[in-house]
C-alpha cells in the first residue's frame, strides 16, 4: 500500500516538473548532485523517476542515500545511469519537483577522461575553476591536466578550487582536468571533472558595473499585481569572451524557480565607445507574501569579476486611493453620441465595476459641475491605482492634448506614480503622430486591442480583451474571484 502512495505523490510532483540537468560521471567514482532550493523551503526528498521509490537516507553500508539538497552515489556504478526526481516542499505546503539525468561512463585503457565529462566552457583571461568541488567537501585536488597530460610550470598558479593561468595564449586554449579525492567516513574516492578553456578574443576587459538597481533598494508592489525588475551591466568594449548578466531570487537562479511565476529574459547591445552592455529583466507574474521576504540579486559576470546588487519588495503604501482607474478618453465635441462615449460611460462600468468589482473615475460622470476642472483631475489621479487611456483617430489628429492627459502622462513617466493601460479602440497604424512621451510607453508595454469582433458581445467579461485589461488592473477580491471562476 505504500508503494501505492509514493506513485501517486511522485506522479504528482512530476506533472509540475521545473526543468531538468544531465550529470556525466565516470564509474567507480564519487559523484554528488545537488537539488536547488529557495530559503522558504523546508526539505527536499528524493526519488527514483523509473520505479516511483523514495531515496532514503544514509544507512550503514548504503552507496546511493540523500542527505537534504544532495543525492549521493559512493562510488557510482554503470546501472546507476538514469533518471532522478528531487522534490522542493515549501513552507506553503507548494511543491516543485527537478529532474536529474545520471549517464555513467566506462572507464577505457589509454584514455584518460571520457569526452562526454564536461562542464560548461571558460574563456576568458585564466581563471579556471574545477567543476562540482563545492559538492565534496573537504575535497582535495590531487592533479590538474590538459589535454590529458599533467601540468606543470610556473605559468600556472594552482589555488583551492581553480588554476590561474598567466598570460594566456592561444597555445593554452584545451580541455583542463581536475582530478581531486573525496574523504567520506573513512572511505577515499577519486573525481574528475572538465572544463574546455578558449583565450580570450580581440576585446577590452573591464571590471563589471551594473548601473541600475541600485543595492539594497526598495521596490514597493501590490500584492497579486506583476512586475518586471530590470538589471543593466556595463561589461567590456566590444563582446567579452564571457559575459552575462542574471537574477537570483535568495539564491536560486530564475530557471530554477516556478515557471508559472517567474521568467527571465535578457539583451545586449553596444553603446559608445563600443561599449558592451547587457540586461536582464525577471518578470513576476504576480506577486506573493512571500515575494516580500525574498533578497532579489542582480548578478554581472566577467572574465575580471563579478559584482551584484540586492533589492527587496514591500508593499505599495494606497495613500488614500480610492478608484483603480482613472479613464482618460477623446470627449467629442459634437452633440450626437459616438461609440468610445459609449463605451466609457456603458460598457467598461458593466464590465470592471457590476462584474469585476473595481471602482473606476470617468470624467463627466465622477468630476462634478462647479468643481475646478484642472484641480479636480489631478486630485482624481492621484487617488486612483492605474490610469487607462484610450487611444483613437481623434485622440492622434488632436493638436493639444486634454489636461487630464498630460498630468496622466506626467505622473506615469516622471513622477512613476501610476501604472498606464492603452486600450487601442481603432486600427491606427502607425504610432508616428502620437506624443513622444505615449509612443515610449507603447514601445515599452504595448497596447491592448479592441477588435471589431467584440462589438457583438462586448458585455462578456470572459473575452480575450477584458482578461488583458483585468491582467493589468490591481487585485481586488472580486476580480480575482471572477479571474478564476473564468
Amino acid at each position: 500500500m505504500m508503494g501505492c502512495v509514493h506513485l501517486i505523490i511522485l506522479s504528482t510532483f512530476l506533472s509540475v516538473s521545473m526543468t531538468s540537468e544531465t550529470f556525466d560521471a565516470m564509474e567507480d567514482e564519487a559523484l554528488v548532485i545537488k537539488c536547488p532550493r529557495r530559503s522558504s523551503s523546508v526539505k527536499v526528498t528524493w526519488y527514483h523517476t523509473a520505479t516511483n521509490q523514495m531515496i532514503p537516507e544514509e544507512e550503514e553500508g548504503s552507496r546511493i542515500f540523500s542527505s537534504e539538497r544532495f543525492l549521493w552515489f559512493l562510488p557510482i556504478s554503470r546501472e546507476d545511469s538514469g533518471n532522478y526526481t528531487c522534490v522542493i516542499h515549501f513552507s506553503n505546503n507548494r511543491t516543485k519537483s527537478v529532474n536529474m539525468n545520471v549517464q555513467v561512463h566506462p572507464y577505457k585503457q589509454g584514455i584518460c577522461f571520457p569526452s562526454q565529462i564536461r562542464y560548461p566552457n571558460e574563456t576568458g583571461r585564466g581563471r579556471i575553476v574545477c567543476p562540482t568541488i563545492d559538492n565534496y567537501k573537504n575535497a582535495t585536488i590531487i592533479q590538474w591536466y590538459k589535454d590529458c597530460k599533467p601540468l606543470h610550470g610556473e605559468r600556472y598558479l594552482k589555488a583551492e578550487k581553480y588554476i590561474f593561468i598567466n598570460n594566456p595564449r592561444k597555445e593554452d586554449d584545451g580541455y583542463y582536468t581536475c582530478q581531486f579525492i573525496y574523504t567520506h567516513k573513512g572511505n577515499v574516492f577519486n573525481v574528475s571533472a572538465t572544463r574546455i578553456f578558449t583565450s580570450e578574443s580581440r576585446h577590452s576587459p573591464l571590471p563589471p558595473q551594473i548601473l541600475f538597481p541600485k543595492d539594497k533598494g526598495v521596490v514597493e508592489v501590490e500584492l497579486g499585481a506583476a512586475l518586471s525588475l530590470k538589471c543593466q551591466a556595463r561589461l567590456g568594449i566590444k563582446k567579452p569572451p564571457m559575459a552575462a548578466v542574471k537574477w537570483d531570487v535568495d539564491n536560486i537562479q530564475v530557471k530554477y524557480l516556478d515557471f508559472s511565476r517567474f521568467r527571465e529574459t535578457t539583451h545586449f547591445f553596444e553603446g559608445r565607445e563600443q561599449e558592451y552592455y547587457r540586461e536582464a529583466t525577471l518578470h513576476i507574474t504576480e506577486i506573493e507574501k512571500e515575494d516580500l521576504q525574498a533578497n532579489f540579486t542582480c548578478v554581472a559576470v566577467n572574465e575580471m569579476y563579478n559584482t551584484k546588487v540586492t533589492v527587496t519588495l514591500r508593499l505599495k503604501a494606497q495613500n488614500g486611493k480610492i478608484y483603480d482607474a482613472y479613464v482618460i478618453y477623446p470627449r467629442s465635441h459634437a452633440n450626437e453620441a459616438n461609440f468610445v462615449e459609449y463605451f466609457v460611460y456603458q460598457i467598461m462600468p458593466d464590465i470592471l465595476e457590476n462584474k469585476c468589482g473595481y471602482k473606476l473615475c470617468i470624467y463627466g460622470r465622477d468630476i462634478y459641475p462647479g468643481e475646478d476642472t484642472a484641480s479636480a483631475i489631478e486630485k482624481r489621479m492621484q487617488k486612483s491605482r492605474r490610469l487607462i487611456i484610450l487611444l483613437t483617430r481623434q485622440l492622434i489628429n488632436c493638436k493639444e492634448p486634454a489636461y487630464d492627459q498630460h498630468i496622466a502622462l506626467y505622473n506615469a513617466l516622471i513622477q512613476n506614480d501610476a501604472k498606464v493601460i492603452l486600450l487601442e479602440m481603432e486600427t491606427i497604424g502607425t504610432h508616428e503622430k502620437l506624443q513622444e512621451s505615449l509612443r515610449f510607453i507603447i514601445k515599452q508595454q504595448g497596447t491592448i486591442k479592441w477588435r471589431e469582433q467584440h462589438t457583438v458581445h462586448p458585455q462578456s467579461s470572459n473575452s480575450k480583451f477584458w482578461k488583458q485589461v483585468r491582467y493589468h488592473m490591481p487585485l481586488t477580491l472580486k476580480s480575482s474571484y471572477s479571474a478564476n471562476a473564468g
